[in-house]
């Protein structure tokens, strides 16, 4: 005997049981990208490393025609005491399309798992960006944490505090 489900000849799921929840990504692109170098060449040249404030946003809409566009807002600056060296600010998008999924995790899934999909383009093009900029070795984000992120949104909707209780 076997655990896995019989398919069709197709490999689709048999007739009569719904399509598994899933979601395609129908397009990337990038709405808005900044890239700024005021103090070059002399930011080029500093000693050490710079301090790093980053902020990230997320905004997920959906569209008339069914599908879902998702938005993962970057912004870096990078400074020292003496002076900015740069900052870097990217809008990059993804349009989605959903299937199967529970009215209850629509939210969820379009805030958590789809700019896990998006981020490692949106991080190449800062890298690239940063790179172009002249600076060596490109500037790498980490991994961001989106589940993370999308429970302390509810948290601070729900009006509780944020943290580990």
């Amino acid at each position: 005997m076997t655990d896995v489900a019989p398919t069709e000849p197709n490999g689709s799921a048999p007739t009569g049981q719904p399509p598994a929840p899933g979601f395609r990504i129908l397009a990337q692109y990038v709405r808005d990208l900044s890239f700024e170098n005021p103090k070059a060449p002399d930011s080029l040249r500093i000693e050490g490393r710079p301090s790093i404030d980053m902020g990230v946003e997320l905004n997920a809409q959906g569209r008339p025609d069914g599908l879902f566009e998702v938005d993962i807002k970057l912004s870096i600056k990078a400074s020292t005491e003496a002076m900015a060296v740069f900052q870097v600010e990217l809008l990059y998008g993804g349009l989605f399309q959903l299937s199967g999924v529970a009215e209850h995790d629509i939210e969820p899934l379009l805030l958590i798992e789809c700019p896990r999909y998006l981020f490692p383009y949106a991080r190449e093009i800062i890298a690239r960006a940063t790179a172009d900029g002249g600076f060596y070795p490109p500037f790498m984000l980490d991994p961001i944490d989106f589940a993370g992120i999308y429970a302390a949104r509810m948290q601070q909707q729900n009006g509780q505090p944020s943290g580990v209780a």
